[in-house]
């Protein structure tokens, strides 16, 4: 077992998490087993509480894992399939620390952040070390200096000294910041981050440097001086120009796969990274152009709906589409969704929680119904369409989800009773994988060309099957069920040229080069409707 540690410094936001994913990408091209991690060093024990306007979209695996959005990048980049132990946080940490000092484990001894704590962080190294991959990538998140950061740094220190550096490699990402004034790009912010990090004992292999500017061999000359690294091993890694997915050929142009493969000594024959030349080649030479509304609260934030967005990207790939996302907020929508939704070519609400902005949505499904726009509804999105279809199909009046209206008259959308008992936010939600069989008739099964599949959820409220057969009179299509529980998993409108909404959410298993099949057949309705 390898191990590759990726580090960042001066600024956070640097693209640390796709660098990682990234490189995965590249060895797993030249034939080697790749599995990622990330540790994160704030106290939360999993980001499943913490508001996207903080911390992004939480990222859901099939354990029912609450990650890091970063391990979204893991996913989409490799094939190995992820639990929640690739995601270790510092509440984790002290969390299992303190059970064991309770439990008596430590025999009476003081516990300290050295060893015990250390020990913790490496037990995790120790144990992803025991699954049958080749190499373990292991990346760090915040910025050096961080104080929180500073026990995982010396447990990397620790662990490197344990394994011997031939089986460790430590990558650190920097940045170059370009002055305009000055007309240059500035190395000094990095030889210092570069300084902090050989304070703690631990020297960087490989130096990659983020840049909106091309590097001159007289500063890589200058870094590898000042950082003690080789110069071989100080990277570029200029912005791409199209997308994140440019980034495995990037890094492969400077050779990084070559280095990793030298430093940890391993035999893996070079490659020549056809299929990621595939997806580059789509994502620039698109033959169509397709527009799609994303109708949402936190549309302001990048990565409160990133997943989705890439995951639309993904069908574009696949339907030799460029797709315009217009990022659409919700509470503008309510009162005249013609001035906003006109001209789209399809409509997708993604998950969420809380009543905010739930009436535009309404309006939003509303539009797309009456207007025969393909409409995708993702988890809350679902919900939003069987309230909209209960009050203005079905003759509901007033009907809702007793998460935003606890007394409405008709709670097509509410906690089932085996969940009411438990009160706990988290708690009562249904998360993680879960099979659903198909019905044969319906777009979905068009998509998958298959019965039964296997989605991730991560929501607190169910379709109310009190309504169920009202529902379906009225046209409602139930074209996906949970047979373990008959839980309602997908709703379609077979009328319309292509109305689907999921209770579970797709875009958690979106690949560049594997598109989900339902993304790919909304994209593919979306031009079809264009034409």
């Amino acid at each position: 077992m390898k191990h590759i540690f990726v580090t960042g410094g001066v600024v956070s936001s640097l693209g640390k998490g796709l660098t990682a994913a990234a490189l995965g990408a590249l060895l797993e091209q030249r034939g080697l087993r790749v599995r990622l991690q990330k540790f994160d060093p704030y106290l939360n024990v999993d980001p499943g509480t913490m508001s996207p306007f903080q911390h992004g979209e939480v990222y859901v695996l099939d354990d029912g894992g609450e990650t890091d959005l970063d391990l979204g990048h893991y996913e989409r980049f490799t094939s190995g399939k992820l639990t929640r132990c690739n995601n270790l946080t510092s509440g984790q940490v002290y969390e299992s620390v303190l059970k064991k000092e309770r439990r008596g484990d430590y025999l009476g001894a003081t516990v300290q952040v050295i060893p015990h704590v250390t020990n913790e962080i490496k037990e995790r190294i120790y144990a992803e070390g025991q699954e049958e991959v080749d190499i373990l990538i292991t990346e760090l998140g915040g910025t050096i200096g961080d104080i929180e950061g500073l026990p995982f740094l010396e447990a990397m220190r620790q662990f490197a000294l344990e394994a011997g550096r031939k089986n460790v490699l430590f990558l650190h990402c920097t940045l170059l910041p370009y002055l305009k004034a000055a007309g240059e790009l500035k190395t000094k912010p990095s030889q210092q981050s570069v300084a902090k990090l050989r304070e703690i004992g631990i020297l960087p292999d490989i130096l990659v440097c983020r840049t909106e500017q091309p590097m001159t061999h007289e500063m890589r000359e200058k870094l590898s001086l000042f950082c003690n690294v080789p110069l071989k091993a100080v990277i570029e890694e200029q912005d791409v120009e199209t997308s994140i997915y440019e980034l495995p050929l990037a890094l492969k142009a400077e050779e990084v796969d070559d280095l990793i493969i030298e430093h940890l000594e391993l035999h893996a024959p070079d490659n020549s990274m056809q299929v990621w030349k595939d997806v580059v080649r789509r994502l620039k030479e698109p033959k169509h152009e397709v527009e799609i509304g994303v109708v949402g609260k936190y549309i302001e934030l990048q990565d409160a709906y990133k997943s989705v967005y890439e995951s639309i990207i993904h069908a574009g790939i696949a339907n030799n589409a460029k797709v315009q996302i217009v990022r659409l907020d919700a509470e503008e929508i309510e009162s005249d969704p013609a001035k906003h939704l006109a001209g789209l070519n399809g409509i997708l609400i993604p998950g969420g929680f809380g009543d905010r902005g739930t009436e535009g949505k309404i309006a939003a499904a509303k539009y797309a119904r009456e207007n025969n726009i393909p409409y995708f509804g993702l988890c809350l999105g679902m919900q939003i369409a069987v309230i909209e279809f209960a009050r203005h199909v079905a003759g509901l009046e007033g009907a809702n989800s007793t998460e935003f209206d606890p007394e409405t008259a008709h709670p097509v959308i509410d906690i089932m009773e085996d969940q009411k008992e438990l009160t706990t936010k988290g708690n009562n939600m249904r998360l993680g994988a879960c099979p659903c069989k198909l019905s044969d008739e319906s777009f979905s099964y068009h998509a998958y060309e298959r019965q039964e599949i296997q989605e991730r959820h991560r929501h607190r409220y169910e379709f109310n099957n009190r309504y169920r057969e009202q529902l379906e009179k009225a046209g409602l299509h139930i074209a996906g069920v949970n047979p373990e529980r008959d839980l309602v998993e997908i709703i379609e409108i077979m009328e319309h040229p292509w109305f689907v909404a999921v209770q579970f959410h797709p875009e958690f298993k979106s690949k560049p080069n594997a598109a989900h099949p339902l993304f790919a057949n909304f994209i593919a309705a979306a031009l079809k409707y264009k034409m």
